[in-house]
């Protein structure tokens, strides 16, 4: 059995570049981060950290970002070839292995979710208000972005399932990290949504009528996949009311840059 125990994570600064980062989790040591907006190049109105290519800042801008990075990780040879997929606001899961991890990168990977298995192969999806969540076992992670669509599919739910299928591992020994996300009392949405949400999670995930918590619905959504509560850790910073620190396409009406989940592990460890 597994004796993986939840760990809140630390703010590491390096060359200004701001990290809220958990080392070594697991057998496997994987290692997990939350980027900040914090230490890169990228001007206005992508200042500075900007990581996302496809919201009209420079690419150059965004590799020396991504550079800087994986530099204030100590780990800049993982840069060129990070798998960061076109995410499409639904439920794929994909499964990067030693069979599979090379056709990855022939094509354009269209996923929201990223199960690894892999040594030395870091994986990062972007955020400016979804949440990021990282999956962490002794022989595996998933990283995963959970919009409104994927968060009502149970994205976190199917990834903790393939990662548990895939290594072998106890769902109850999966740990789970919430990154910086858009909080309740930020997020109003329509009735249809309410709706939708209601009949899914119940009125509980609302803190107000209108407003949703998306950690809470995640929080069901985990539990349901048999994921222990006190393997859970929900980051307490709301993207919107800390624009200093996070991108929010809400708060910044659209025009705003990318903040990352980022994971990676040091070693395969057999089932």
């Amino acid at each position: 059995m597994s004796c993986l125990n939840i760990r809140e994570p630390g703010r590491k600064v390096v060359n200004g570049v701001a990290l809220d980062l958990v080392q070594s989790v697991g057998e496997s040591g994987v290692t997990l981060c939350f980027t900040e907006r914090l230490g890169g190049i990228s001007p206005r109105p992508y200042q500075s950290l900007n990581l996302g290519l496809r919201q009209g800042d420079s690419p150059a801008n965004v590799a020396e970002n991504r550079k800087r990075v994986f530099e204030a990780l100590d780990r800049p040879e993982l840069a060129p070839n990070v798998l960061v997929p076109k995410q499409v606001h639904g439920d794929t899961v994909v499964v990067a292995d030693k069979q599979s991890r090379a056709s990855l990168f022939d094509r354009e990977l269209e996923c929201d979710a990223i199960v690894c298995t892999v040594p030395n192969q870091a994986v990062m999806l972007l955020f400016a208000d979804c949440v990021p969540i990282v999956l962490v076992c002794d022989r595996g992670f998933a990283v995963i972005h959970s919009g409104w669509r994927g968060t009502l599919a149970g994205i976190s739910a199917k990834a903790a399932g393939v990662l548990s299928q895939v290594t072998g591992c106890n769902t109850q020994d999966i740990l789970a990290y919430i990154g910086p996300h858009i909080h309740a009392e930020a997020y109003e949405v329509s009735q249809d949504m309410t709706e939708m949400f209601t009949e899914v999670f119940g009125a509980g995930v609302f803190e107000t009528p209108r407003h949703l918590s998306m950690a809470a619905c995640i929080h069901t959504s985990l539990a349901q996949a048999g994921i222990q509560k006190g393997h859970v850790y929900t980051s307490p910073y709301c993207t919107v009311k800390n624009v200093d620190r996070f991108f929010s396409y809400r708060a910044e009406q659209q025009h705003t840059g990318r903040q990352a989940a980022l994971a990676f592990m040091d070693k395969e460890v057999y089932r």
